[in-house]
């Protein structure tokens, strides 16, 4: 059965994530995308508002932009169905050749993110995605490396936002667009 209007996907999309309470640890509530990818019709629902949301407000967008590693399931989907390409932000030292990286802080301790040197080029347009949206530091670090590569950051995109953790102050002046929010 096709899902024609926004109200009907947005609310598959919601019914489709699974909640875990207690994991990875106690006192979390994790929200998982697993039966999103496990049904068609949510997966379709998914890249349908985020085309619909793109053409809309970034109809110049050049690349998709996805994050390691849920970013990944995501990112090609959209790029496709936009026909822009798709390029890889990877946790430090998973991408062959030479790369670009940038450092962040985590609750314990650092880690970096990295795009291969020739992925992104110099003005071009491009939209960050990912699955999640909590902290904001791993968006707000390749937010940082796509400026590093002198790329135009025309928004970040998640399916799910954590508002509690209020993520998306870190992520200022660039946009944030979720789909389900928490």
């Amino acid at each position: 059965m096709a899902l024609h209007t926004r109200e009907a996907k947005l609310d598959l999309v919601t019914k489709s994530i699974k909640h875990f309470p207690d994991f990875p640890s106690k006192g979390i509530l994790f929200r998982d995308i697993c039966p999103i990818l496990k049904d068609p019709g949510a997966l379709t629902a998914v890249i349908d508002l985020f085309e619909e949301h793109v053409r809309q407000t970034h109809p110049q967008v050049e690349l998709i932009v996805g994050l390691d590693a849920r970013g990944f399931l995501f990112g090609p989907l959209l790029a496709q169905r936009l026909g822009v390409g798709f390029v890889l932000v990877r946790k430090k030292g998973k991408l062959p050749g030479p790369t670009v990286s940038v450092a962040y802080k985590l609750e314990y301790g650092e880690a970096a993110v990295e795009v291969q040197e020739d992925a992104v080029a110099p003005g071009e347009k491009v939209l960050l995605i990912d699955d999640l949206l909590a902290t904001g530091g791993t968006m707000y670090a390749a937010c940082e490396l796509m400026k590093k590569q002198n790329a135009e950051v025309m928004g970040c995109m998640v399916v799910i936002e954590l508002k509690e953790l209020n993520g998306v102050e870190k992520l200022k002046p660039n946009t944030l667009f979720s789909l389900v929010q928490y």
